[in-house]
């Protein structure tokens, strides 16, 4: 048995459940933070917080500008962007935190149309699911509200799909570099449109709270830098395939802080289309999982 295909240790598990906190404390964070500061200008400090970090890891070579500098401005400035802008507009955490996974399944679909990878059916299944869980969950008339807010999640889910099937047309560059060469862009961009087009911002930043700033050290630092690593770890010692499905948990440490201490508001009907999208979600990905072990079996069978 491979160390690759070994059990997962107690360090790699509490890893992982690091991963899922970070992630799940940063949504609640970032909701948080956008009721005090302006969007962008939240999105701006968190990634200039996070450069004073990661400066050091960029440098040459850097292959393929174009595709790069693509897949920094979709990951940067225009994922977190409107993601932050969606946070700031809506009442709910919990319909946004779950609308978001919906880039699992677009990552499925786009890399079938620009990769030519096979959709199977249980995935295909995992896609339909997954969408009528978020138009069933928007819906809601206590969600209804929140539905622009949660068509710009969803948007914000499309652009980050593209840049990770883009990633994976790109030669390997490590996640550190990756991450501080999109601080390097989404700073100045996200810094630039708040001058442009929001007001206010000194004024802002000086009655915002502790609570506000502690968010914004939080996402640049624990999350973009610190969860960071420990996934780059992970998928170095393990596939991919073997970590990434337990992440599906975040939308639950996400939704019970909004729960808990957001004020977010419950339903039936929120209930069952959050729960069809989580289960829409996790077909696709566990189907994507599936696929790369048989594809991996038939490699070894034939290279024994």
């Amino acid at each position: 048995m491979s160390s690759k295909s070994s059990p997962l240790t107690v360090v790699e598990y509490l890893a992982i459940l690091a991963i899922i906190l970070t992630w799940g404390i940063n949504n609640a964070a970032a909701k948080v933070a956008t009721a005090y500061l302006p969007p962008m200008l939240m999105g701006g400090l968190r990634f200039a917080s996070a450069l004073a970090f990661l400066f050091p890891f960029v440098r040459p070579p850097f292959p393929e500008p174009k595709k790069l500098l693509t897949i920094v401005l979709l990951t940067g400035p225009i994922h977190f962007g409107v993601i932050y802008v969606a946070f700031s507009m809506a009442d709910a955490l919990s319909p946004l935190v779950v609308a978001s996974q919906l880039w699992i399944p677009f990552t499925a679909i786009f890399a079938w149309r620009m990769l030519g990878e096979t959709m199977r059916l249980p995935a295909v299944i995992g896609l339909g699911i997954a969408f009528v869980g978020v138009a069933w969950m928007s819906l809601d008339p206590h969600g209804a509200g929140d539905l622009p807010a949660i068509l710009l999640i969803v948007f914000a889910g499309a652009c980050w799909a593209v840049a990770t099937v883009l990633v994976r047309k790109t030669p390997g560059i490590k996640p550190l570099k990756m991450q501080g060469m999109t601080a390097l862009v989404a700073a100045p961009t996200l810094l630039a449109m708040s001058f442009l087009f929001e007001h206010d911002q000194v004024a802002k930043m000086q009655a915002a709270p502790p609570i506000a700033w502690l968010c914004v050290l939080f996402a640049g630092v624990v999350s973009t830098i610190g969860a960071s690593a420990l996934l780059f770890w992970l998928v170095q010692k393990r596939e991919p395939g073997r970590v990434t499905p337990y992440f599906l948990l975040t939308p639950l440490v996400s939704c019970t802080i909004g729960v808990l201490f957001l004020d977010d508001k419950l339903t039936a009907q929120l209930l069952i289309g959050g729960g069809a999208t989580m289960v829409g979600v996790a077909l696709v990905a566990l189907t994507e999982k599936r696929a790369k072990a048989a594809a991996e079996a038939v490699v070894e069978t034939a290279n024994p």
